[in-house]
């Protein structure tokens, strides 16, 4: 097994056709009609919680900027619109135009985009940085909490170091969010967290604010390996499905129970479980399902398990076989989170295709491309490449509009952010990326990126780049390459 291969499987032991390219003058909205927004604390909200008050609430802040105007690019929006030699203005974190012919601002930044390409900012649906951080020792081992079957009660984010070296090095590579999983050694993991890859003293003050949280469920092998060889359950596939069901049997007759006392709001309102508490929040539709499956037949299975309690699954991670399934998945509206070329390092690896995104994006189903790895993280746009063009290679037409989508606009619905970042879009976040040519060559390299408007890598300027405490007395202070 590869390092990039084994950073999901650590454990104990180890939708859409896109029209056509075309200029046009400003980018409108596109986004998808069937999304979660994201939310934030209200008063109706927590009428249906077991608490009264925001948990651990994000205290990240937009750094101030001045306007910025990028122009004479190819401006890549991933809405199905690509405008040659465009401009695109970041004004108080947002994107206030896109388009052909856009004036600056009194007192703008004006950057020249002459040769350059521009693309909204990579989001990775599925990383561990942070969790397991460098320098990969038993210290930063803190993916997984492998001591029963279901541990649902805990939370990434209260793992999550903010000091781990490798988040500028995907910073570096275009990368403006990262959804952050427990590992998957369990049936059910606990929650994911949504970062901002911005540099923070604490993990609130990268934390996303109003995004969603997922929980971490992992399918197959990893669990009946981790719990079967200690002598208990699951040691079967069986056994993990019915651990599942378990858990959402005891899950809703929690949320009956809080539902019934927020209604009437008698008596002293039920114990609160940890545990019961994040599963309740998935059967209402608050927590994303993100679930770790190999092969079709288990993802069909999941499906249905959503179905039994009521729950919609979000997108599948890695999903070896989900070409085998790919009808299925348009159908129910269920994403698929996949490598671009990575396979047979376990058997339920084993049936993989070099043309599962493009046959996923065939079938009308959301693909997107991910990485589960602290290397892969930092060129998403090569991995997505590379899947483009295995698509293309097999007689599948995928558009670099298409493939841009796969780690910009389709990431950013599985997470639940897409009516805030994910494409170039007038009033979206101004999360973006400067690129010094097209971004799906191997030669590419991101040279500015941009969070909510403010610069934060340059990479002709050392003066921009982020240094964790880490690096401190280990890496030089300016000029060196990353």
């Amino acid at each position: 097994m590869t390092v990039a291969t084994a950073a999901c499987a650590r454990t104990a032991s180890a939708p859409q056709p896109v029209p056509a390219p075309a200029a046009a003058p400003v980018v409108a909205s596109a986004t998808a009609a069937a999304v979660v927004r994201p939310s934030r604390p209200d008063s109706a909200y927590h009428d249906t919680l077991s608490f009264d008050r925001e948990q651990y609430p994000s205290t990240y802040r937009r750094r101030p900027s001045s306007p910025v105007l990028i122009r004479n690019a190819t401006i890549l929006t991933a809405t199905g619109v690509e405008i040659e030699h465009g401009s695109i203005l970041l004004q108080d974190g947002r994107i206030a135009a896109v388009g052909a012919d856009v004036t600056a601002p009194a007192g703008a930044v004006i950057v020249d985009g002459t040769g350059k390409f521009v693309t909204p900012g990579l989001i990775d649906t599925h990383s561990h940085l942070g969790v397991y951080a460098a320098p990969g020792t038993s210290a930063e081992d803190n993916g997984n909490e492998a001591t029963s079957p279901n541990t649902a009660q805990v939370w990434a984010e209260h793992s999550f170091w903010p000091q781990d070296p490798q988040l500028p090095l995907a910073q570096a590579g275009g990368v403006t969010t990262i959804q952050v999983l427990p590992g998957s050694a369990n049936l059910i993991g606990g929650r994911s967290v949504t970062m901002h890859v911005v540099p923070g003293r604490t993990v609130q003050d990268m934390k996303f604010p109003g995004a969603p949280y997922g929980v971490k469920m992992a399918c197959g092998e990893n669990p009946k390996r981790v719990y079967g060889s200690r002598g208990g359950a699951p040691s079967t596939r069986m056994g993990n499905m019915a651990g599942y069901r378990s858990a959402f049997i005891g899950a809703e007759r929690y949320r009956r129970r809080w539902d019934a006392w927020n209604r009437n709001r008698t008596g002293d309102p039920p114990e609160r479980d940890l545990q019961l508490e994040t599963l309740a929040d998935v059967l209402r539709g608050r927590i994303l399902v993100q679930n770790h499956c190999y092969r079709a037949d288990e993802m069909a299975q999941m499906m249905d398990l959503g179905r039994e309690f009521g729950f919609h699954i979000r997108s599948f991670h890695h999903a070896v076989e989900a070409y085998k399934i790919a009808d299925l998945l348009a159908r129910e509206n269920v994403a698929s989170s996949v490598w671009a070329d990575w396979w047979g390092f376990k058997m339920e690896a084993f049936d993989g295709v070099q043309q599962n995104a493009a046959l996923i994006t065939q079938a009308g189903a959301r693909a997107v491309i991910h990485s589960d790895d602290e290397h892969g993280i930092q060129r998403l746009n090569q991995e997505a490449a590379k899947a483009m063009w295995s698509g293309r290679r097999a007689g599948i037409s995928i558009t670099r509009d298409q493939a841009l989508r796969w780690v910009t606009a389709n990431a950013a619905w599985v997470i639940g952010l897409d009516s805030v970042i994910g494409t170039l879009e007038v009033g979206k976040n101004a999360d973006v990326v400067v690129w010094n040519g097209d971004p799906f060559s191997v030669y590419a390299r991101a040279e500015r990126v941009y969070v909510d408007g403010a610069l934060m890598y340059d990479r002709n300027d050392p003066a921009t780049w982020w240094r964790t405490d880490f690096e401190l007395g280990n890496v030089p202070a300016a000029g060196h390459d990353r």
